[in-house]
């Protein structure tokens, strides 16, 4: 039922300094004429989580052109951008803080660099709504109805106003973050086709503020800012839906090598094509910089639990007899780590593997001529990454790039090599292969003759248990990289893909779906995380919640699948 906006008025007058608790009756739906107010959930005091509220605003009001709006990217780019102008709003009018706990908060999730598919604004055809929360003012316990009246009919409609309707918007910058999205979805589109599984726009600013500041790096202080420029043999133009062509380097199928001296740039560039999977704001610096959807960074991971997955094609004939086609240890190694993750990767149908040096373990990645003499193969479980990834490319189509510093042996497998000189790339695959022949490796390929089936993993029902004490289903995240489900601690420190915690509050919710809808049913892992991602597709993020929240982003399933590889109640059939 829909009440009028003044019964709203009367109501916190009502309860003006009564106990805390009788702020439960305002729950309920609000004309306020431009827009509808649901108060959808209520805090139990002060100090709890804020009440979820939501305003619904009708197309028509909102005058929002509906090319705007015309297809899924426009959708989600008109919805961040709404998003990111209703946080704007929040911090030019309202007061903050009036009172006890979290009294006079307001608070929408409105991102960070990418532009990530939320449900802070759902866009439709027909109307808007923004979903955020307000933390209901008190004095201790006590009723502020006079503060949370002034927060409900003076700041509030100031901020609708401002933020969820066209006349009210800078209408250039609008249209450029939906058009600059909407154009790296096309530059996306476009890689496989044309032989590529990344692309680095020339001009492109990779280098960021901080490890803790995703924003570009600034010039002046004695920062220097190199922007990106394709080597010539490289260089590719693509088409862009809006802005038309763009030139930059595109990085072919098959095994790439990022090689060059120490802070010249390499994990740099790195870091940027694992983020190239999502698109960027305009004005980041890599909203030139796309990677195939199916790329998936790996790193090795000490101590990590491991059920069950099948890293024979790297390690075999451990010491007494440990079994490694279904591997499983409360407390991985580096090398049993890193060989677990990339199987992992493979069977949710990864395509592009990226791998940095710095991040994997040493025994893993080579072994050398020398250490081989020493050390008969038979005595050595490892094969190293070097000779297996040939294999993994001619065999399965998964292509490879790699940062490696500290090792040639790499040129002989490597189809694409190259050289970053003080942030500038050069090709130097001719180079490499050039030194291949003066230089023989020397050492024995031990690889065998083929990388090996992919695995097909069926997780057991009784692995996903959500409750916790009296809960049925608690689930919290913790940070951007954990997730409580149930009494399960998840660890996602080292799943380097995951960039916001709205994505990670996703992918416990994720999980829980899963497990009702998919792992019930028996459905393998790789089958019933791609009906999960179906189902997303087709209905949205509210299908992973109860209730009707504005805190969720999409994850992605290659990090749902990590998450749930990594909870230490997993079983595997």
């Amino acid at each position: 039922m829909v009440r009028l906006s003044q019964e709203l008025r009367q109501i916190l007058s009502r309860i003006d300094g009564r106990g805390y608790k009788a702020y439960q009756d305002i729950k309920g739906v609000y004309d306020f004429g431009e827009y509808l107010l649901s108060i959808d959930h209520v805090q139990g005091d002060p100090f709890a989580a804020p009440s979820r509220v939501s305003v619904r605003v009708r197309m028509a009001q909102a005058a929002f052109p509906p090319e705007l709006y015309a297809n899924k990217i426009r959708r989600i780019a008109l919805g961040d951008f709404l998003a990111r102008a209703f946080d704007v709003a929040i911090e030019e009018i309202t007061k903050g803080k009036r009172g006890t706990g979290r009294s006079g908060l307001f608070l929408i999730d409105a991102g960070g660099q990418e532009v990530l598919e939320r449900n802070a604004v759902v866009v439709e055809t027909e109307f808007l709504e923004a979903r955020f929360v307000m933390g209901l003012p008190a004095a201790g316990r006590t009723v502020l109805g006079r503060q949370a009246e002034e927060m409900f009919f003076q700041e509030l409609p100031q901020i609708v106003r401002r933020a969820l309707f066209f006349r009210s918007l800078p209408a250039k910058s609008l249209w450029e973050h939906i058009e600059v999205a909407e154009d790296q979805e096309g530059l996306r589109g476009q890689l496989d086709e044309r032989g590529l599984v990344a692309f680095v726009a020339n001009g492109a600013v990779l280098p960021r503020r901080s490890g803790v500041d995703d924003r570009p790096l600034l010039a002046g202080k004695g920062q220097v800012v190199v922007p990106f420029q394709s080597p010539p043999d490289l260089e590719v133009e693509l088409q862009r839906p809006n802005q038309g062509p763009i030139q930059g380097m595109g990085i072919p199928k098959g095994v790439t090598l990022i090689a060059g001296g120490g802070f010249h740039g390499k994990s740099t560039l790195l870091r940027a094509l694992e983020r190239g999977v999502y698109d960027h704001l305009p004005g980041d610096g890599r909203e030139g910089v796309v990677t195939i959807q199916e790329a998936v960074k790996i790193r090795a991971e000490d101590g990590r639990f491991v059920e069950k997955v099948d890293i024979s094609p790297f390690i075999k004939n451990l010491p007494f007899g440990k079994e490694t086609k279904t591997f499983s240890t409360e407390n991985a190694s580096g090398s049993t780590s890193q060989a677990a993750n990339i199987i992992e990767a493979l069977e949710m149908g990864a395509r592009l593997l990226l791998i940095d040096e710095d991040t994997s373990a040493t025994n893993f990645m080579i072994r050398d001529a020398r250490m081989q003499a020493l050390v008969h193969k038979a005595k050595e479980p490892i094969t190293p990454f070097v000779d297996k990834v040939r294999q993994l490319y001619e065999e399965h189509g998964v292509s490879i790039i790699l940062v490696m510093g500290g090792s040639g042996d790499y040129f002989d497998v490597a189809d694409t090599v190259l050289m970053l000189d003080e942030y500038r790339p050069l090709s130097v695959t001719k180079q490499a292969k050039e030194i291949v022949q003066a230089f023989p490796t020397r050492r024995t390929g031990e690889g065998g003759e083929t990388f090996g089936a992919l695995p097909r993993r069926r997780p057991l029902p009784e692995s996903f248990d959500p409750s916790r004490g009296s809960r049925e289903v608690k689930i919290d995240a913790k940070g951007l990289k954990a997730i409580l489900f149930g009494t399960t601690a998840i660890d996602l420190s080292a799943v380097e893909q995951l960039v916001d915690l709205s994505q990670t509050r996703a992918i416990g919710e994720a999980i829980h779906y899963y497990a009702v809808h998919y792992a019930s049913r028996g459905f393998a892992l790789k089958e019933g995380l791609s009906h999960l991602m179906e189902d997303l597709e087709r209905q949205g993020l509210d299908i992973l919640s109860p209730f009707k929240v504005g805190n969720l982003a999409k994850p992605r399933i290659f990090e749902i699948a990590s998450a749930i590889n990594r909870m230490r109640s997993l079983k595997i059939r």
